[in-house]
């Protein structure tokens, strides 16, 4: 099934005219939103990392953020399953309000200490905006479909610092390996002037190019290369699969343990805590691109032989899993680079390969695999670490998509 965007070619140049303008204001605003998002994270991440007992109270905020949705939140809380929705059925079902919930929450979320990403608040802030400003300027149903996809991009596209992939991410997203191409130029038109909006206020993406990843050329690799590459691929697959089936179930294991959704993140924050307490380590709390700890485990230390334990991947999509599927908030993204970039160093290790290049094809295979985006997660490895990286990245993709079957983390992809 392929999604059809229905554009007359006998709309008036006013009209389009209008929509570009649109456009670049969805762009403005959820950069803008992207980058208070991102500035406060990064804030909020130094505090926690400093003040560790708030993990203690991540219970109760569980049970706040719980209230906040239920009290204000109607249909926001289906987050970015509802904006999926909304680009097949166009019911105008999107709320402004989730802007400012996902925001709030997602921020509660890290400061105590839950595992989450950050793509699914900047992916619905661009959403909510975008939904909101089809409706103050009327826009024809034509239109609406393709501003959501572009206020999904330029969200997904600033809060990266990958305007590419962001695009292509949210034209790629609602079906399932497939787009049509007159929905590209919109999102990414939206997309860019979210980054740059993002970059003017300040903020600062991770530069992956520095760890420098360099990937033999098609005629300088090894057979044996070749054939790790591949088995790799497919661990990577099956680790996708295996989040998204479980990030399916334990919402409703969740529900059978208390009826009540107030008491679902108390129990899940309760679990948490108890999860560090086993560990005896809190490597694998809030977003893990950095490391909590002198030593400790993280998406950039995965890129470095002795940078994170065997089974550091397993251990990190399980705190997500529990953090996500018992009502916190945040995205799925980053844990997944987090995981697939740990998977990769534990395979490297066990198959005698590079660590950093298996670290950093596991970073975009897992992703690839679990939100059913080939296309887009090829191009985000190649914005994260260079063009060289290309065939490679498309590879590992393609074969963990392959492997991951139909179902992905987002709902209602067709």
């Amino acid at each position: 099934m392929t999604l059809e965007m229905p554009i007359s070619p006998k709309v008036s140049p006013l009209r389009w005219v209008r929509l570009i303008g649109v456009l670049m204001l969805v762009g403005v605003i959820a950069g803008s939103l992207s980058a208070v998002f991102l500035l406060g994270l990064d804030a909020i991440t130094r505090y926690h990392s400093s003040q560790p007992w708030l993990l203690l109270l991540l219970p109760m905020g569980g049970m706040a953020i719980a209230w906040l949705y239920q009290t204000f939140g109607t249909l926001s809380a289906q987050g970015s399953h509802l904006l999926v929705e909304e680009i097949h059925e166009q019911r105008g079902n999107v709320p402004l309000r989730m802007a400012p919930l996902v925001l709030l929450a997602t921020w509660m979320t890290h400061l105590l200490g839950g595992s989450a990403g950050r793509e699914g608040t900047a992916v619905q802030m661009g959403g909510a905006v975008a939904a909101w400003l089809s409706r103050v300027f009327s826009l024809p149903k034509e239109h609406q479909r393709l501003l959501l996809m572009a206020g999904m991009a330029a969200g997904f596209g600033a809060v990266f610092g990958t305007p590419w992939a962001g695009s292509i991410f949210a034209v790629e997203l609602p079906v399932r390996g497939r787009w049509h191409t007159r929905s590209l130029l919109p999102a990414l038109l939206a997309s860019w002037v979210g980054h740059g909006v993002c970059l003017a206020w300040g903020v600062s993406h991770t530069d992956f190019r520095s760890l420098g990843l360099t990937l033999p050329g098609l005629l300088g690799f090894s057979w044996s290369f070749f054939f790790a590459v591949v088995l790799a691929a497919i661990a990577f697959g099956l680790c996708g699969r295996f989040f998204v089936q479980l990030s399916h179930m334990s919402p409703v294991w969740f529900a059978q343990l208390s009826p009540n959704p107030l008491w679902r993140p108390f129990w899940g924050g309760l679990l948490v805590i108890v999860l560090v307490s086993l560990l005896g380590t809190a490597d694998y709390l809030g977003l893990g691109v950095h490391a909590l700890r002198t030593g400790g485990v993280s998406l950039l230390s995965s890129f470095s032989a002795g940078g994170a334990e065997p089974w550091s991947w397993f251990w990190k999509l399980v705190f997500t899993i529990v953090t996500l599927a018992s009502g916190f908030k945040g995205g799925e993204v980053t844990p997944l680079l987090f995981i697939g970039a740990a998977l990769g160093n534990t395979l490297a290790l066990a198959t005698g390969q590079p660590v950093e290049i298996f670290a950093g094809l596991g970073l975009v295979a897992v992703f690839a695999a679990a939100s059913n985006t080939p296309l887009a997660c090829t191009i985000l490895g190649v914005e994260m670490f260079g063009s060289h990286c290309l065939a490679w990245f498309a590879l590992a993709c393609l074969i963990s998509y392959a492997i991951s079957g139909r179902e992905g983390i987002y709902k209602h992809q067709k």
